[in-house]
């Protein structure tokens, strides 16, 4: 067998048997692979027959060829017939011509599948033939109607010329008639328009230039209440006159109905700005009922107007602030003898026992009512607020309502200030506490400041303030100075020991209150040096008072009594007063001074109390006489000879097992305990030194004591300066202060 059939079979697609089972393959598969390696044919046949058509796509074209080629049926009439015949003699005439080819075998057959076999392409083109045929036959029916539907518009085109023309013929017989017409109702609207135009022009001249009835009635009458329909009459007015002024600047000079409108309008507008002004002088007047009060728009509004006339705003304004002097000095009166109502709050003179709450319950009236006032005007002005922070500075502007608003408040508590000041003056001259003197002083100060923040350095108020807290400095100086006075002419008693006198005592507690107080009136904001400042004099009086008393009474004392132990006493004069001014910021400088007086006062104790020490262990002479620069030798002068020494060495023996050695006698009354074991501790390092300074001088060759070692080793400490400082508890290398 040759390839040509298996080529045509495969190239017409026809339906090829079912594929065995999976078994039969498997066989067929088996007994092919040996062919396969010997018959390239036999490889083509078996790849054709394993293909599969089992996918939608395959078996969807081999549907489709079974369509093409369905036997024709009877019923499908003759012109099917001769398309099948035609068909088939083609497809004869393509088997004659392929059977002439050489080298190629024709499978001949029967029916339709042989045909499709052979023809399958052309079967294709016959068929797309077929449709392109019939469709050229539809489209040449339709040119055929609308070859028709030409015609029908043709016919039409020529039927609208015809109207057209004979329109037109209309149109040019009829022009005359109608232009006659339109021209008549031109004229017409011409007129009526001019008409109409000439009345509006005049209403609107009329409404633009002049006030109606109500309008001239809401500025002349008394009867009209101040409201919104007043001002917009006044602005309406107002307007009137400044568009006058264009018909005064014509080229013919001012028309006569400018001159009148002018006139007319301004004469107007002055009877609307007196009402304003009778209107808010009636306010005004009745102010004097309250306390606080209430700005209404109206009041606002008509306040603006009258700045344009400032003439009638100062005559209104006169009378608020009279007003308002009254209304306060009363309202203050009442506060200070009545109350409040039903008689809360109570009186501020109930308090008049307590200077500091009678004072500060008036000024703090005063600085209430100041804020209130404050706020009223600032509506009255239309001004919005700073919002400043509470006991923050007020920024002033230069302003024309801030002015008004400093000027009127000057004025308002202009009257109130005398009964302020003679009753605080009363207050602080009858005090003779200068503690309550500096209090009242330090409240007086505060709101100062406050009211020099609130209403300016200008105000008399602020002055009023100002005086009277310069008065209260001043009474408080002279307290303290006096206390100062009486108190370097104190006397200590006869059995007053080394503790602080208890006029001291007074004096400093005197001391802590003031600056408490100074301490609880700071700011917050203020510098160190500002700190210091505002105390310094305060301090320096009070604190240099104290210390030359102490100095004073000590001397006085010393020399009538010998024994008394003036250094100990001073230092706890000077101890305790550094405790009281130390915990305080602001008096950093004068307690560095105290503790340097400290300082220097302890070194004189130390040299003092080791003097004592070398009196009590009988060393004294022998220390003299070796600090004695002598050509003799030391064994034999005074104290250093064998046996005076034999015998002081055996008291200061006697002298280590005493108390004294960790508790000395004299350094219990020191109030401040680690200043006595400072003192102590160093004049014990002196003691050391002291007896190392002996045992050198005994050792020592030139000297010439015969059996040193037996001197010294009799008694404690046996010559051992470690024994010794264990003894003493001095660590070596010790540092005197």
């Amino acid at each position: 067998m040759s390839s040509p059939p298996a080529t045509s079979l495969s190239r017409t697609g026809a339906k090829s048997p079912l594929p065995p089972s999976y078994s039969s393959s498997r066989s067929l598969d088996e007994k092919s692979k040996s062919i396969v390696t010997r018959n390239p044919i036999s490889l083509r046949l078996y790849k054709v027959l394993g293909t599969s058509y089992d996918d939608p796509a395959t078996r969807e074209a081999l549907e489709t060829l079974s369509e093409l080629y369905r036997a024709p049926e009877s019923a499908k009439g003759k012109g099917v017939d001769r398309d099948a015949k035609h068909e088939d003699a083609d497809f004869n005439q393509l088997e004659t011509v392929e059977s002439k080819l050489p080298g190629r075998l024709v499978l001949t057959g029967s029916g339709t599948a042989a045909r499709a076999r052979k023809s399958l392409r052309r079967d294709a083109e016959l068929k797309l033939t077929q449709g392109s045929r019939q469709f050229l036959l539809a489209f040449q029916e339709v040119d055929k109607h609308l070859d028709v539907l030409q015609e029908h518009v043709d016919a039409m085109r020529i039927r609208c010329g015809e109207a057209q023309v004979q329109i037109q013929s209309t149109n040019e017989a009829c022009r005359s008639l109608l232009e006659r017409a339109g021209g008549l109702r031109s004229a017409r609207s011409i007129t009526n328009l001019s008409v109409n135009e000439q009345q509006i022009a005049v209403d609107s001249f009329l409404e633009h230039f002049t006030l109606t009835e109500e309008e001239a009635e809401a500025l002349q009458s008394r009867d009209i209440q101040i409201d919104a329909q007043f001002f917009r009459t006044m602005q309406k007015a107002e307007k009137i006159i400044a568009d006058s002024r264009v018909l005064m600047s014509g080229e013919d000079g001012a028309t006569k109905a400018g001159v009148d409108i002018i006139a007319t309008s301004s004469q107007q507008l002055e009877q609307g700005y007196d009402k304003l002004a009778r209107w808010c002088s009636l306010e005004f007047r009745q102010f004097v009922r309250d306390t606080l009060l209430e700005v209404t728009p109206a009041m606002g509004e008509a306040i603006k107007w009258l700045r344009k006339k400032p003439e009638l705003l100062s005559e209104v304004l006169s009378i608020l602030s009279q007003t308002r002097q009254s209304t306060l000095l009363n309202a203050f009166m009442d506060a200070l003898t009545r109350g409040g109502p039903n008689g809360l709050p109570r009186p501020i003179e109930i308090h008049a026992h307590d200077p500091l709450r009678y004072v500060g319950d008036m000024l703090a009236w005063v600085h209430q009512s100041i804020a209130g006032e404050r706020e009223f005007l600032e509506w009255l002005f239309s001004l919005k607020g700073d919002r400043r922070n509470i006991g923050s500075v007020r920024k002033f502007e230069h302003s024309e309502e801030e002015e008004w608003i400093r000027e009127l408040m000057d004025k308002a508590f202009d009257k109130l200030r005398s009964p302020l000041k003679m009753r605080v003056r009363q207050t602080v001259r009858s005090q003779e506490s200068c503690i309550a003197s500096y209090k009242v002083a330090n409240l007086l100060s505060f709101y100062s400041l406050t009211m020099r923040r609130t209403v300016g350095d200008e105000a008399g108020l602020s002055d009023t303030l100002n005086e009277i807290t310069d008065e209260a400095y001043n009474i408080f100086f002279d307290t303290i100075e006096a206390q100062a006075r009486s108190l370097a002419r104190t006397l200590l008693p006869d059995e007053q020991d080394a503790q602080p006198p208890v006029a001291l005592l007074d004096h400093t507690q005197v001391l802590r209150e003031i600056m408490t107080v100074y301490k609880s009136s700071l700011l917050g904001d203020e510098s160190a040096d500002d700190l210091r400042q505002g105390f310094q004099s305060i301090l320096d009086l009070m604190v240099d008072a104290a210390v030359n008393m102490c100095l004073s009474v000590s001397d006085a004392r010393q020399s009538q009594r010998p024994g008394w132990d003036n250094d100990v006493f001073v230092l706890n004069c000077l101890t305790h007063l550094l405790s009281v001014i130390r915990p305080f910021s602001f008096t950093e400088y004068k307690a560095k001074e105290l503790q340097a007086d400290i300082d220097a006062r302890a070194d004189l104790l130390i040299t003092n109390h080791f003097n004592n020490i070398l009196r009590d262990t009988s060393l004294a002479e022998c220390v003299s006489v070796c600090a004695a620069a002598s050509s003799e030798p030391v064994s034999r002068i005074g104290a250093m000879q064998p046996q005076p020494l034999a015998l002081a060495l055996r008291v200061f023996a006697g002298w280590l097992s005493t108390p004294d050695v960790v508790h000395p006698s004299r350094l219990v009354p020191l109030l401040d305990r680690r200043l006595a074991e400072h003192v102590h501790r160093a004049a014990l390092g002196a003691l050391v030194d002291a007896y190392e300074q002996i045992c050198t001088a005994v050792r020592t060759s030139e000297n010439k004591y015969e059996a040193a070692n037996t001197i010294l080793g009799a008694q404690r400490p046996f010559g051992s300066l470690p024994a010794l400082r264990q003894i003493l508890g001095v660590e070596d290398g010790r540092t005197s202060k």
